[in-house]
């Protein structure tokens, strides 16, 4: 049964009048896909001209490779605006791509071996140096394929007027800042029970080409020639065959208040590892790392869920969070959907919008070192094997039957959709609950279990994929901009290619002392 933090305040909000403060929330989203070849291989061109520098353009950039495209949407307050300006920027880079599509999914195939991906080159200025030398301390400490795989992240912010409405009826304590970034630590720390949901739901990567594991063993089982895949399995990317970081085992970031968080992150990047400094820091003028330390830089340290706060120039995050409070958390558990051509459904921020409200109202006390280990547990069944009729997950240290508790996370939730219903109007947000829940029941109406059977039937992941990837570019093509907004993009491609000049003309600093004063 949902417990709330503040039931006068869940009241207040359910009723039309007050509700409409939510009409506020931002959102905006991050989309990362590869650019291959009409073979499927990893493309070895730069990064195109056609496309805007790479360092400065706001919406088009690349991610760790140089082949790895990432859009970004400008935040809004529209809940449509974020998924068409996507669609824009999908359309707009589809024009531009000669003889290349985006990989449809969230693993990728054909990508070589491993010193064979090039990472994102930014150009010869100082801030272009430094996003290198990350780049290549991450290839070196984890290897680059796994810097390859692809996803979606959501950014997501209350607005002002509803944290002015919340500490009235809450009673906060403290100064108002401190107030909105402890609520903010609550909802994480909820969504890190919860968060599980995500991948159950919306997780679309079951199997991989085995070329991906670079010759490493693993326990998945061989589909034909080439796949490997878990058979309940709902998101590879999120297991350990994704995301790995060995050192970051050592690491114990706790996100029961932004002090402890901020202190652990300031803690893991000044902390030597041993195997790090037996890597090396530079080989002469070659950076092959920014540190030795346990972390580079904050945003080496993977969460599901992380909090945010848009940092000024050669400003480190956890020193602007800690200096002005959380703006905004970033939800970074979504796989691409690679039966959708942006990559994103629309139901995921639905879904998302309802998650997050939920794991701010209810209860969320501190999470201990057990409970920890118990909510990676869960995310860990869940990613590997979602999709098992049997599945259990943990509750205080039992085992309990998956289903019963997903339906009564989407009882927890149905406050939530009546409230943004009664924001926004209509009845879309528990619409939209009610068609997902039906998943719980019947797991092969979810994406992974989908994305299983095309594989199948297709012969293979790859062949599914590349399929996917040429038709969601055809699609793309056959929708083209109008002509004010094709201007307008053109118009961005230019500003950002002006802008790097400027930043390059400009005299630097000796790295070194560039990178000394990052840390100071």
């Amino acid at each position: 049964m949902l417990k709330f933090t503040c039931c006068d305040a869940v009241r207040q909000f359910s009723s039309h009048e007050p509700a409409q403060v939510l009409r506020g929330i931002t959102r905006g989203y991050e989309r990362e896909g590869l650019r291959v070849d009409s073979g499927g291989h990893l493309a070895k061109t730069p990064h195109p001209l056609a496309l805007g520098s790479k360092l400065t353009h706001p919406s088009i950039t690349t991610d760790y490779a140089e082949a790895l495209l990432e859009f970004i949407t400008p935040p809004s307050q529209d809940p449509a605006f974020p998924l068409d300006y996507l669609r824009d920027l999908h359309r707009f880079t589809a024009q531009k791509l000669q003889g290349e599509v985006i990989w449809a999914g969230s693993m990728p195939c054909v990508v070589g071996d491993d010193k064979d991906i090039a990472i994102a080159n930014y150009g010869s200025s100082n801030s272009a140096k430094m996003k290198a030398a990350y780049r290549e301390g991450l290839g070196l400490r984890y290897g680059r394929h796994m810097q390859t795989i692809a996803g979606a992240h959501y950014n997501w912010s209350l607005p002002e007027a509803f944290w002015d409405a919340l500490s009235g009826c809450c009673d906060a304590k403290g100064s108002r800042q401190d107030f909105i970034s402890d609520r903010y630590f609550g909802l994480i720390r909820n969504f890190l029970r919860y968060g599980w949901l995500i991948p159950y739901l919306f997780g679309a990567s079951p199997a991989i080409c085995k070329s991906f594991l670079q010759g490493r063993s693993s326990d998945l089982q061989e589909m034909v020639p080439g796949t490997l895949f878990r058979p309940y399995a709902t998101s590879l990317r999120m297991s350990d065959l994704g995301y790995q970081n060995r050192a970051q085992d050592q690491l114990h970031v706790s996100f029961n208040s932004l002090d402890e968080y901020t202190q652990a992150l300031e803690a893991a990047i000044r902390t030597p590892d041993p195997f790090y400094e037996q890597l090396g820091v530079r080989d002469g003028d070659h950076w092959k790392q920014l540190n030795a330390n346990l972390l580079q830089i904050e945003n080496e340290f993977y969460a599901g869920i992380r909090p945010k706060r848009v940092a000024k120039a050669h400003e480190r995050p956890a020193l602007a969070l800690k200096k002005y409070g959380v703006e905004y958390v970033e939800v970074r558990l979504f796989d691409l959907n690679p039966f959708v051509d942006i990559g994103i459904a629309p139901e995921q921020s639905t879904f998302a919008d309802m998650l997050l409200m939920m794991c701010l109202f209810r209860e969320s006390p501190p999470i201990t070192t057990r409970e920890q280990a118990e909510n990676e547990e869960n995310k860990s069944r869940v990613v590997n094997n979602g999709r098992q009729p049997d599945l259990n997950l943990l509750v205080h240290n039992r085992e309990q039957p998956f289903r019963p508790i997903a339906h009564a996370l989407f009882d927890d939730m149905q406050p939530f959709a009546e409230m943004l219903d009664a924001a926004y109007g209509g009845s879309h947000y528990a619409a939209t609950l009610t068609r997902l829940r039906t998943r719980i029941d019947h797991p092969e109406t979810t994406p992974s279990a989908q994305v299983l059977a095309a594989a199948i039937e297709s012969k293979g992941y790859f062949k599914y994929a590349m399929k996917q990837s040429q038709q969601h570019h055809d699609s793309l093509l056959a929708q083209p901009l109008s002509a004010e907004k094709m201007a307008e993009f053109e118009a961005g491609v230019q500003e950002s290619l002006a802008e790097h000049a400027r930043v390059e003309a400009q005299p630097q600093e000796n790295f070194e002392d560039y990178v000394a004063s990052y840390y100071a």
